[in-house]
């Protein structure tokens, strides 16, 4: 059974006699002391990292990723060396978690392992896509220059991302806390007003006894639709992680959806434009191009018509004509490639196509968001107002009887 490396934390002094401390990671302290000899430092204090007594270590992200490949990218055009620039990252990085997994990949690399094979060992962190890249990278000879696009694609990843979530974000919040506010008020705020009405001796507005009719009901039955509800939401995700069938149907229900839609299916012609450019232009072969698109795609749908387009492109047809027949690419998009296979400029041209999706993007969640607002507010407004309204209809009727 392999051994686990442990973090270590340590101070002393480098050539220069200046003091310096960090962590390090290694499989045992003589390895860590023998680790900080070969980087010129002269440790006095090197002990296991202790953990912390709340809480544990923040996880590495996608967004940390991106940035540390920028910053990997930034120091190799600078002339540093991969090893100290992963040992400078590794120093300076915020999370304990990111530090741990930078002085690996560092170690493995020291050990005389590629750096892509170090990579594949973290398959929560660098998928097939990176360490492809890397590795084409090194052997071509352009390291640098295949981090620098392998940090803008996960820039450009991490920005679309970001702009997915936002738009389904804001509607599904506001949504959530008028349910909450809405519980809020038929659970505890109208029975207060019903005990007032029963001294009133007269009959209540119908809207009055409609609205005390859905308080009674929440709060005889509220528990049970509550937990059933929550039952049906977390038996759904977790069939959802285990089916791929049922995955596949929500990608094809997802797109369907009004102006959700609309920004998903352009969201995955950006990332198949993006992904297939990174890739091509880094020497990738088409076909294994492809196949790292249909895995970045984020959608079944897209997935699939991309992996009948690589099939098609393997039997000797060009990419265009195959992406025209799976009927899910717009029309400029396959003009577009096709363009750039008659030019012999096929990277620069999906760089184009992404670029214009990307936008699109952009433009489309910030015209859903602008749209949702009003929308919004107003139906908080006719809810919240309905009960108020409710609530003091009876008292209105009995000041205008008086």
């Amino acid at each position: 059974m392999a051994k686990v490396a442990t973090t270590f934390v340590w101070q002393g002094k480098d050539k220069q006699g200046s003091s310096r401390k960090g962590e390090i990671s290694a499989l045992t302290l003589s390895e860590a002391k023998s680790l900080l000899r070969r980087q010129g430092i002269s440790a006095h204090k090197v002990s296991k990292q202790s953990k912390p007594l709340f809480g544990g270590e923040k996880k590495v992200n996608a967004a940390d990723i991106s940035v540390v490949t920028r910053q990997i990218a930034t120091m190799l055009g600078a002339g540093v060396t991969l090893i100290q620039s992963l040992d400078m990252i590794a120093q300076g990085h915020d999370k304990s978690s990111m530090r741990k997994l930078l002085s690996e990949i560092a170690t493995e690399v020291k050990s005389g392992n590629p750096l892509s094979s170090a990579l594949r060992k973290h398959p929560l962190y660098f998928d097939d896509l990176y360490c492809d890249l890397v590795k084409t990278g090194e052997q071509s000879g352009a390291l640098e220059t295949i981090f620098d696009r392998i940090a803008v694609y996960k820039e450009k990843a991490e920005a679309l991302k970001s702009k997915i979530k936002k738009a389904m974000f804001y509607p599904i919040a506001v949504v959530v806390v008028a349910f909450i506010v809405t519980t809020i008020l038929l659970v505890f705020v109208v029975p207060q007003f019903e005990e007032i009405f029963s001294s009133f001796g007269a009959e209540l507005p119908a809207f009055t006894q409609f609205v005390l009719g859905i308080s009674k009901f929440v709060q005889n039955y509220g528990i049970f639709i509550g937990a059933g509800i929550a039952a049906a939401i977390f038996l759904f995700i977790r069939a959802h992680r285990k089916s791929q069938a049922l995955r596949d149907k929500v990608d094809a229900a997802v797109l369907k959806a009004p102006v959700v839609g609309d920004i998903l299916k352009k969201a995955s012609v950006a990332r198949f434009a993006r992904t297939l450019s990174t890739t091509f232009s880094a020497g990738v072969p088409l076909i294994g191009a492809l196949d790292s698109a249909a895995g970045a795609s984020g959608n079944a749908i897209y997935r699939d018509a991309i992996l009948f387009i690589k099939k098609e492109v393997a039997g000797g047809l060009q990419m265009n004509t195959a992406m025209r027949a799976t009927n899910v690419f717009p029309d400029m998009v396959t003009q577009m490639v096709a363009i750039g296979e008659e030019s012999g400029a096929v990277d620069e041209m999906l760089a184009k196509i992404a670029s214009i999706y990307e936008a699109e993007v952009d433009d489309m969640v910030d015209g859903l968001t602008s749209l949702l607002e009003p929308i919004i507010m107003a139906v908080l407004g006719v809810v919240i107002g309905g009960l108020i309204i409710a609530m003091y209809l009876p008292i209105f009727q009995m000041g205008s009887v008086v």
